[in-house]
């Protein structure tokens, strides 16, 4: 057993080799690894001398690549997440580059480490679905107290079943608007639309139309369909992709 897992392991070692190409460019050598991001792309990192042993860095490709993504790394709940994940491969955050140095010696576990941390700050953005829906949560946020809008988060209303539903946000009635209440969708999926539609409808005819539905829907990632915009509507709920929520500032804040 152990002589076949010994050469399954050298041929894991092959594999990496055989899968790894080098270029230099100007004062720097490229590495390019047969490890792959989200979008299938092989990930790179950039080696050049630095006080008699050698600097590794990103480029600043995996941060930037995220806020091209719409993951903005702006609030202090992201940054300190993603400063515990780099701190648990021994890779540091310098402005937008993520680097490791490295002597000889350990020169093959710190470009590890470093390929490890990009894949980990990958992963911990894109694929935790629980924690994206916490970082839209904050962006909604971020944006209604930029904007001035008053609201009431975390708010549950009963409806006509008797059951009470979750709302993220309640704006309280104005002079010329009802009460608003506000749902952050960061996936705009037929079973979310289903839940909150149902929600919405039951808490209606309760609230004997003294309430207004908006939902905020993440058009970050991908692209809203008009199946989703038309049920929404078709249940008296107005949605409002992300992309365009300044359509709807001044409906919020008077």
């Amino acid at each position: 057993m152990i002589d076949d897992i010994r050469r399954l392991t050298d041929s894991y070692h092959k594999w990496l080799r055989d899968n790894t190409t080098l270029q230099e460019i100007e004062d720097c050598v490229e590495i390019t690894s047969p490890f792959l991001d989200r979008h299938n792309d092989h990930l790179q990192i950039y080696v050049e001398p630095s006080n008699g042993g050698f600097m590794l860095t990103d480029d600043g490709y995996t941060i930037a690549d995220l806020e091209m993504g719409g993951c903005k790394l702006d609030t202090p709940k992201r940054r300190d997440l993603l400063n515990r994940t780099l701190n648990g491969f021994g890779v540091r955050r310098n402005n937008d580059e993520l680097q490791v140095t490295a002597t000889e010696k350990n020169f093959a576990r710190q470009k590890h480490s470093l390929l490890q941390a990009m894949l980990a700050v990958n992963d911990l953005f894109y694929l935790a679905q629980s924690f994206t829906s916490s970082l839209f949560f904050e962006d909604v946020v971020a944006w209604l107290n930029l904007s001035g809008i008053r609201y009431f988060p975390n708010v549950k209303l009963t409806g006509k079943s008797g059951y009470d539903h979750h709302y993220d946000f309640v704006i309280p009635r104005s002079v010329i608007h009802p009460d608003r209440v506000l749902l952050s969708i960061t996936d705009p999926s037929k079973s979310n639309v289903s839940k909150a539609v149902f929600a919405w409808t039951d808490t209606a005819v309760a609230r004997e139309g003294e309430s207004r539905a908006y939902a905020i829907l993440n058009d970050s990632e991908r692209t809203v369909s008009s199946t989703v915009l038309d049920a929404f509507r078709n249940y008296d709920v107005h949605p409002v992709l992300w992309s365009e929520r300044e359509s709807v500032r001044e409906e919020l804040a008077a």
